[in-house]
């Protein structure tokens, strides 16, 4: 899913997200999603049998501040692009309310790519999520969001 994703996004000339090179070619990062994998916070969504879409949930990325609360953070969410246009991404943004409520919070946090046009960081307003701040990694330029829920 996630080399998909990078073929898909280096065909559309936006490399500035997470490069050029596939995500298995890299070992640091195949380690990254091992763990994410055995985590128990990854959800795979299935279109026909066929794993078309990924969410981690758990706590805030090293590179970004604890919240002041309980929180439930979306630590990566990616689309298999053979599926690309058909709800995966909101289906499984959906499942987060009902994870925190799991957890007893009510504060669900994202952070995404805010370089090139800036429109990842819309993806997840239109997902129901409210710019919070920025931040950068290196050169890479970031923006934290997040969604609060009734209790």
């Amino acid at each position: 899913m996630f080399d998909s994703a990078v073929t898909w996004l280096v065909s559309q000339g936006r490399t500035g997200q997470w490069g050029s090179e596939p995500f298995s070619a890299d070992p640091a990062r195949a380690e990254r999603i091992t763990g994410w994998a055995a985590s128990g916070g990854m959800r795979i969504a299935e279109i026909d049998g066929e794993p078309a879409g990924c969410v981690v949930f758990g706590g805030p990325m090293p590179y970004v501040a604890p919240a002041s609360e309980p929180e439930l953070y979306v630590q990566a969410l990616v689309i298999d692009q053979r599926f690309h246009g058909r709800g995966v991404g909101s289906a499984l943004l959906g499942l987060a309310p009902s994870e925190a409520a799991e957890r007893g919070v009510s504060l669900v946090r994202v952070d995404c790519y805010a370089g090139d046009d800036g429109r990842l960081v819309r993806y997840y307003e239109s997902q129901g999520f409210t710019r919070t701040e920025t931040f950068t990694v290196g050169e890479w330029p970031g923006q934290l969001l997040e969604m609060r829920l009734a209790r």
